[in-house]
C-alpha cells in the first residue's frame, strides 16, 4: 500500500513548519509559507527505540581527550582558515558569489588530496563530468587516478556511491541541487535542503569522511536556504572578491576545531586559484605616494598582520544633501567618526560630500581602523598629504580620545619590516611596548587632536 504523503507548510525564511497556512511566521516574515508534502518513514523506523545503553549518560570528567586528526588540504591558506587542515568527519559549508572561485578552489584541493593516495569523490548536480574535467585540465595538470566524478542530484544515489568506492574525502557541489526521494518536494526548497543537510552528516559523521559543501548566496550575500544547515555543520567559509579584481579572500565565519578570524588570500590566474603569501605588499603595492586622502591602516587578522589604504575624498556637496558613501567601512560608524570631526577638529563637513574606501576588497572588522579613516578624511579635506611611510592604527570614541587596539606589538613588528619609518597609535598601547624596531619611530597619541598635530 503506498503511503500517504503529509502535507505541511513551511517558512522559507527560518525554515518553521506549520499544520496550516498563515499570513505572518512566527519569524516576523510576512507570505513566506510554502505548502510541501512530506512521506512519512517507515512504522518499523517510527517504532525503533533507544537502547538502554545508547541513553545512558557518561560523566564528562571520565571522557578522554580526543585528538583530531587533519589532512592536508595542499594549499596553506586553505589550511590556515580551516585551522591546520580538515578535520576527519566534518563538514564544512563554503559560499560566495557566482564566478568567484568556489568550484576552482575545491577541485584543487581534492586534486591535492588524491595525489596523497587517497580517494576522493566530486558530486556535481551542476556541472557535467565533462565540464569538471576541463577545469581539472585546466587548474590541476595532471589528474590523479584516486579522484573520481559523480554527476548526480539524488542524495540516496550519492550513498550507494559512498559506500562503494568509500571516499576519504567528499565534494557536493551544490547542495540546493540535492534531493532525497523522502520528501515530495523540488530540489532547493527549505525542507530538501534541511533534509539533505541531515544526511550529510551522518554520512559523514559515521564512515568519518570530512564533507566540502557548496552552496549558493542571495543577492544580499548571506547563504541561501534555512539556517539549520549552518548550524548543522561544522564550519562556514565564505569566498569574497570584487568580480574585476584577481584578488580572492576566503573567510570562516564559523568553527569548531578552529579560531573565525583567520583570513585566506588567492590571487585569480589563469591555471586556477593562486596562493597569496604577502597579502600586506598586494594591497599596497598600487599606493600613489604623496596623494591626498590616502592613509595606511593595519589589523590583526587571525596569526598575522594586515596592512591596506584607506582612500578618503571630500568634495563640495552641490545640490541637495550631502552624501556619506563608505565602500568597506561601516557607514554609521563614518557618520560618528565625521561628527567627532566637527566637534573636536573644528571641520566643517554639513555641506561636504564625503567618500571612503578601503582598497583592495577588504572588509576589515572591529574599530582599529577609526583614526586612519579620520586622518583620511582630514587629509583630503585640508589638501595635505600623507607621509607614505607612516601607519596608522587606533579607536576612536565620542570624545575624540584615541583608544587602544589588539595586537599592536605584532603590528610594529610587521611595519618596521615593510619598511615603515612612524607609527601612530594609541598612547596606551606606545607606553607598553617592550621591542621596538631600531628603524620605526612610535608616536603614542591621547585623543584626535594629538593625532592631527602629530600628522
Amino acid at each position: 500500500m503506498a503511503k500517504k504523503a503529509k502535507t505541511i507548510f513551511v517558512c522559507q525564511e527560518c525554515g518553521n513548519e506549520s499544520p496550516t497556512w498563515m499570513g505572518q511566521c512566527i519569524c516576523g516574515a510576512w507570505n513566506s509559507m510554502v505548502e510541501e508534502k512530506i512521506v512519512p518513514a517507515d512504522s518499523k523506523e517510527d517504532s525503533r527505540r533507544r537502547t538502554t545503553e545508547a541513553a545512558k549518560p557518561t560523566k564528562l570528567a571520565e571522557v578522554g581527550t580526543r585528538d583530531y586528526k587533519r589532512i592536508d588540504t595542499g594549499i596553506d591558506e586553505l589550511n590556515r582558515v580551516l585551522g591546520g587542515g580538515l578535520v576527519k568527519g566534518s563538514l564544512v559549508l563554503i559560499s560566495g558569489e557566482p564566478g568567484i572561485g568556489k568550484s576552482t578552489i575545491i577541485i584543487q584541493t581534492a586534486a591535492n588530496i588524491a595525489r596523497s593516495g587517497q580517494r576522493v569523490l566530486y558530486v556535481s548536480g551542476e556541472e557535467s563530468d565533462e565540464q569538471i574535467k576541463m577545469r581539472a585540465d585546466r587548474v590541476c595538470g595532471q589528474i590523479p587516478d584516486n579522484l573520481f566524478v559523480l554527476p548526480e542530484t539524488n542524495l540516496e544515489n550519492v550513498e550507494i556511491a559512498c559506500d562503494n568506492i568509500k571516499p576519504a574525502f567528499l565534494i557536493i557541489d551544490s547542495i540546493q541541487t540535492l534531493y532525497s526521494d523522502e520528501l515530495d518536494s523540488a530540489p532547493g526548497s527549505v525542507s530538501q535542503v534541511r533534509a539533505c543537510g541531515n544526511k550529510l552528516m551522518k554520512i559523514g559523521k559515521t564512515g568519518n569522511i570530512p564533507i566540502f559543501i557548496v552552496a549558493h548566496v542571495t543577492k544580499s550575500g548571506d547563504l541561501a536556504g534555512p539556517k539549520t544547515v549552518e548550524h548543522l555543520v561544522d564550519c562556514v567559509l565564505n569566498f569574497a572578491g570584487e568580480r574585476d579584481q584577481e584578488l580572492r579572500i576566503l573567510r570562516s565565519f564559523k568553527n569548531r576545531f578552529g579560531t573565525t578570524s583567520e583570513i585566506g588570500a588567492f590571487m585569480m590566474e589563469e591555471g586556477g586559484l593562486a596562493e597569496v603569501r604577502d597579502i600586506s605588499g598586494t594591497f599596497l603595492e598600487n599606493k600613489t605616494d604623496g596623494a591626498e586622502g590616502s592613509i595606511t591602516a593595519a589589523i590583526y587578522e587571525g596569526s598575522r598582520p594586515v596592512m591596506f589604504e584607506v582612500q578618503a575624498l571630500v568634495s563640495a556637496a552641490n545640490v541637495g544633501f550631502a552624501r556619506r558613501t563608505a565602500v568597506g567601512a561601516d557607514n554609521t560608524r563614518l557618520s560618528m567618526l565625521l561628527a567627532v570631526l566637527e566637534k573636536k577638529a573644528g571641520l566643517k563637513l554639513l555641506n561636504q560630500d564625503v567618500y571612503v574606501n578601503i582598497v583592495g576588497g577588504l572588509k576589515p572588522e572591529g574599530t582599529s581602523i577609526d583614526l586612519a579613516v579620520a586622518l583620511a578624511i582630514y587629509s583630503s579635506y585640508k589638501g595635505k598629504a600623507a607621509d607614505n611611510k607612516t601607519l596608522v592604527i587606533g579607536e576612536i570614541g565620542l570624545t575624540g580620545d584615541v583608544r587602544a587596539v589588539r595586537f599592536a606589538d605584532k603590528i610594529i613588528k610587521e611595519a618596521a619590516r615593510m619598511g615603515y619609518e612612524r607609527v601612530i597609535m594609541p598612547a596606551s598601547n606606545a607606553k607598553n611596548l617592550k621591542d621596538i624596531p631600531a628603524n620605526c619611530t612610535v608616536i603614542g597619541v591621547k585623543n584626535l587632536t594629538e593625532a592631527i598635530k602629530m600628522f
